[in-house]
């Protein structure tokens, strides 16, 4: 029997007792299953709002501190998650008091001492000691203009033919500019590594006396990053030739081109790939590769970006399971997938869940992520072969019991649930994400990429959007040249100083003496 959506009334009703208890059956089963409808509904609009209130009001960490309910609690005969051990280390006590002055940090030495009047009570005086304390002190930085006086001569040669002859010098490095290196390379630390926007530069160097438009300092960041544009390929071609390369992707705001709608912006955006991994050396010992990052900009998200970049490269690249990867992995890259992107989903729904919620079945899954990276941070500074064998003989097992674990839950939740997604996602990439385990010059997460993307985000939100298309590959330049610093311990600002100063007069087929991991100064 079919119910009618129309109301029932008792006229209509069957006066047959059986009926009428096949109609009640009827309409129970439909309740239940509207009930079972409506309690998904809440449980889905539950965990927006949950994700909605921790982007808006919690914590970026991911520290957990509370527990997340699930829906069945049958018993199941599965692997046991390991217990989670704190081992208390012994630690030294903090000296109280202002910590010491780094030693790196030029001194200048200030003399006090006695004045005539005092010397001129006592009969004899003499120097037994010092006493030396130490101050901080701050210099403002200041602006000079540099004259560059170009000697002129006139020459003859032995027939009396007379020439004149001036001395060359390099006033700027950009032509018809009168910004020295020096400026160029403050402008430019400033707005991509101190995320400082040209409005607000503009009015720090007017208290300074210089008073330039917001389009010539434009004009600087734009030339001195086209200047740099050269180091690209040979940075390139460090980041291809390593074995590993760490790759992700973040949006940048790009201001949408004349004619179409003014103001508007489109989406467009901002590639990172890290060379990393080891190699070996001539005498087969393992070697780190020279960290390095190379940025790209593009329009959109497309998979050609990056086959473009990757070009013929062959190699492990620990990445996300990004659809535009996939044609590279079908060409021979071997995917080796974030431990944590899969982490991140069972600490979303631990997060999410109520204050007071009893342990479950996401708070189980980090317990092997926690054993996990307990393991990685015992071997992180061991060499490859070391890696790899802690790793078949620890690791291994465990991952084991973690697969175990999820098929074995999987079916016991619905496929749609923020937990089911969860189990769903690190069932279907569990091939790329056990990668690491087979080679020990792999990591188990892409975090070294995320940790690039950072500036990206704190630029964007203080400089909002770039330009033009030009803009948004001048960023690519300097993010690539100042990451690459940062990576390697090098000072950005005395190294883009030195650089735009030399680059006009350095052989080309030698440009990768001035990559941050080679650059000695002048």
């Amino acid at each position: 029997m079919q119910l009618l959506a129309a109301p029932v009334d008792r006229a209509s009703l069957p006066d047959d007792v059986e009926v009428l208890k096949d109609i009640l059956v009827e309409v129970a089963q439909a309740f239940q299953a509207l009930r079972a409808q409506a309690n998904q509904q809440m449980d889905s609009l539950a965990a927006q709002l949950a994700e909605f209130k921790r982007r808006a009001f919690g914590a970026r960490s991911e520290v957990l501190a509370v527990l997340q309910p699930e829906l069945w609690q049958d018993v199941v005969e599965l692997p046991v998650p390991p217990e989670q051990l704190d081992q208390v280390k012994g630690h030294r006590r903090r000296r109280h008091g202002r910590p010491a002055i780094d030693e790196s940090l030029p001194r200048r030495r200030v003399e006090y001492d006695l004045c005539d009047a005092d010397k001129a009570g006592f009969a004899r005086v003499v120097r037994i000691g010092e006493e030396v304390s130490e101050t901080l002190e701050y210099t403002p930085a200041r602006l000079e203009v540099l004259q560059h006086a170009r000697l002129k001569y006139r020459c003859e040669d032995e027939a009396g033919r007379s020439t004149i002859r001036t001395a060359w010098a390099q006033a700027s490095p950009l032509a018809r500019s009168n910004a020295g290196p020096g400026l160029l390379a403050h402008v430019t630390v400033s707005k991509y590594a101190d995320h400082n926007p040209l409005a607000r530069q503009e009015r720090v160097l007017a208290r300074h006396g210089l008073r330039r438009s917001r389009q010539t300092t434009c004009d600087w960041t734009l030339g001195a990053a086209e200047l740099l544009a050269p180091l690209m390929a040979p940075l390139k071609r460090h980041v291809l030739g390593s074995a590993v390369i760490f790759t992700d992707d973040t949006t940048l705001a790009l201001k949408a081109p004349r004619g179409e709608a003014r103001g508007k912006s489109i989406t467009a955006r901002l590639w990172v790939y890290l060379a990393g991994g080891w190699l070996p050396d001539p005498e087969q010992r393992w070697r780190r590769v020279a960290p390095a990052a190379l940025y790209d900009f593009t329009t959109d998200r497309s998979g050609a970006h990056a086959r473009r970049m990757l070009g013929a490269w062959r190699g492990f690249l620990q990445a996300d399971d990004f659809a535009g990867y996939a044609e590279s992995f079908r060409s021979g890259v071997v995917h080796a997938a974030c431990l944590v992107h899969a982490r991140r989903r069972f600490a979303k729904i631990v997060k999410d869940a109520p204050k007071g919620s009893p342990p479950g079945l996401a708070h189980e899954a980090l317990k092997y992520f926690a054993e996990v990276y307990r393991i990685e941070g015992e071997i992180r500074d061991a060499d490859p072969d070391e890696r790899l064998r802690v790793r078949q003989l620890e690791t291994r097992p465990l991952m084991d019991d973690f697969h175990r674990w999820l098929s074995g839950h999987a079916p016991t939740v619905l496929p749609k649930s923020p937990l089911g997604e969860a189990l769903g996602y690190a069932l279907s990439n569990w091939g790329a994400l056990n990668t690491f385990i087979e080679h020990g010059i792999l990591e188990a997460d892409n975090n070294i990429s995320e940790r690039a993307m950072k500036p990206v985000a704190l630029s964007r939100k203080n400089w909002l959007f770039a330009g033009s298309e030009r803009g948004g590959h001048a960023a690519a330049i300097a993010f690539s040249l100042i990451e690459t610093a940062r990576l390697n311990g090098v000072e950005p600002y005395a190294y883009l100083r030195d650089v735009l100063q030399r680059i006009n007069g350095h052989r080309q087929d030698r440009l990768e003496e001035l990559l941050p991991m080679n650059w000695r100064p002048a």
